[in-house]
């Protein structure tokens, strides 16, 4: 059976950058959600919701709960919309009737034509009950770094199959050999795994442990959708997970094409570009994310579908806002990725105000205060590197920066970079749900609050010199004016020997 394009899809994530990005990224209207009691809310046709797991710093043993906990709660309100609607829950996971993936009936074309052609042929023979079961995701960091193998494990149980393709080309990360590569250098030499407590794995199966899979070379994905769900087939008949090479966008269109194929018993786990991949495969108004919330202020872009359903209503205003080109921006650079760094500069180059604040301040016991933002301002608020940053005090610094936004007056417009960061700050300001609405450029994802505020959300290792600026001028166009490239004033000194560099807010 192929997936219809009115599909449900609920997607899980170990964090809040990255489920972001997903949302961004599925071309439908989505709901965000930072609490995964709210998988209780079913997902209507043609909807999302992606829930941020907050699981990337848990044990195996709690980060797999959480994911079993939500397929649970997930799978309880799916049956329970069934009843609702009159439909037997049990129908839901019978399996349709219709040609099978091998059918020599099936036209060899190219991919879209393809896939397209395969649809038509297995569709006359689904049932509507099977077409209302969610298509399930889990989005994993694309180096890897957190328990994803207990968190893969616990994912793949109850399903036939768990297609992994865990590859972002558009970032430079691909899969080949089994293996991922940054840049064309394995994991081990990658900056943000020497800010991990664990060792970087040496392959994707390695990662995925205790989870039994099987590599899948590029040659057999290059074959083309309809061969590659064959393979696919043969792997679960062995009781084993695909682990695709990728290194490509093409490459991983060919895989969500051969997983479609498979039906509602095959699910998903990927970084954004498996995610970019099969939104590409179930949007069909061009739009690149879903329902924008409430109503947008004229200088804040939007794009999507319009208006959300009663499944993911629309969010209502609790508190008085002041228009968005009147509230103040505050950029919180949470992440110790070092071109952070060079992002803050230009920004400030620009004419933003700069606060750095020391890391030894906000690990300590006392809240840091800070001064009042001026409406219509930009202001970056960073952590100072220059006298290095003590390994295991990345949490209790960003902690601390949580706790400064908080305290402050007034609701300023965020920008957030770093998945910890990001989740740290909105936990302690008492946002629950984000409503996506655009992409400012890739994974800096532009969503608003229930209160009708913008926040921006960036994992740390994303962006260009320019990202900052970028989105500065779209949340506040002309406040800020451009700014030549200039170098970092303060770059942070190298690690000391056997040390590990600073790691607050890394993600992705």
């Amino acid at each position: 059976m192929c997936r219809r394009e009115d599909t449900p899809v609920v997607a899980l994530a170990d964090d809040l950058s990255g489920a972001a990005e997903v949302a961004a990224l599925l071309r439908r209207p989505t709901r965000l959600a930072l609490d995964p009691a709210d998988l209780a809310v079913p997902v209507a046709a043609g909807e999302a919701v992606v829930v941020d797991l907050d699981s990337r710093y848990l044990s195996d043993e709690a980060a797999a709960g959480v994911v079993r906990a939500a397929l649970t709660a997930a799978r309880t309100a799916a049956d329970e919309s069934a009843a609702e609607a009159g439909t037997d829950p049990a129908d839901r996971h019978a399996r349709p009737t219709g040609p099978s993936w091998d059918d020599p009936g099936l036209p060899r074309t190219a991919l879209h034509d393809t896939a397209h052609r395969a649809f038509r042929a297995v569709s006359s023979g689904a049932t509507d009950a099977s077409y209302r079961r969610p298509l399930w995701y889990k989005k994993c960091d694309s180096l890897l770094r957190g328990p994803v193998g207990a968190e893969a494990a616990a994912f793949a149980e109850g399903a036939e199959l768990l297609v992994i393709a865990p590859a972002l080309p558009v970032a430079g990360r691909v899969v080949r050999g089994g293996a991922v590569l940054v840049d064309g250098a394995p994991l081990r030499d990658c900056a943000a795994w020497r800010a991990e407590e664990r060792a970087a794995p040496r392959s994707v199966a390695e990662a995925m442990a205790p989870l039994p899979t099987a590599n899948v070379p590029i040659e057999a994905v290059r074959q083309g959708p309809i061969a590659l769900a064959g393979r696919f087939r043969r792997l679960a008949a062995r009781g084993r997970h695909p682990v695709c090479d990728a290194e490509t966008d093409t490459d991983l269109a060919v895989v969500a094409a051969a997983a479609a194929l498979l039906g509602p018993d095959a699910r998903l786990l990927g970084s954004g570009g498996l995610a970019a991949a099969l939104g590409r495969r179930l949007g069909s108004s061009g739009s690149t994310v879903g329902s924008p919330g409430p109503t947008a202020h004229p200088s804040e872009p939007t794009t999507g579908p319009p208006g959300p359903t009663a499944h993911s209503p629309a969010p209502t205003a609790r508190h008085t806002v002041p228009p968005a080109g009147e509230r103040p921006l505050l950029v919180v650079a949470g992440s110790a990725e070092p071109a952070v760094g060079e992002q803050v500069a230009r920004l400030v180059a620009a004419g933003a105000r700069h606060l750095p604040l020391a890391p030894a301040l906000l690990a300590g016991p006392a809240p840091v205060v800070l001064p009042e933002l001026a409406p219509s301002t930009v202001t970056v608020l960073s952590v100072d590197g220059s006298d290095g940053v003590r390994p295991g005090a990345a949490r209790r610094i960003v902690a601390g920066l949580a706790r400064a936004v908080a305290a402050l007056p007034g609701r300023p417009d965020l920008v957030l970079t770093g998945g910890e960061t990001a989740r740290r700050v909105l936990d302690a300001v008492g946002v629950t749900t984000l409503w996506p609405v655009g992409e400012i450029h890739h994974g800096a994802v532009h969503s608003r609050t229930a209160d009708g505020r913008s926040v921006v959300t960036r994992p740390g290792s994303f962006g260009g010199p320019d990202s900052f600026l970028r989105v500065a001028a779209a949340l506040r166009p002309g406040v800020l004016a451009p700014s030549s490239p200039v170098s970092t004033p303060h770059p942070p000194p190298p690690a000391p020997s056997g040390t590990a560099p600073s790691e607050q807010g890394v993600t992705q």
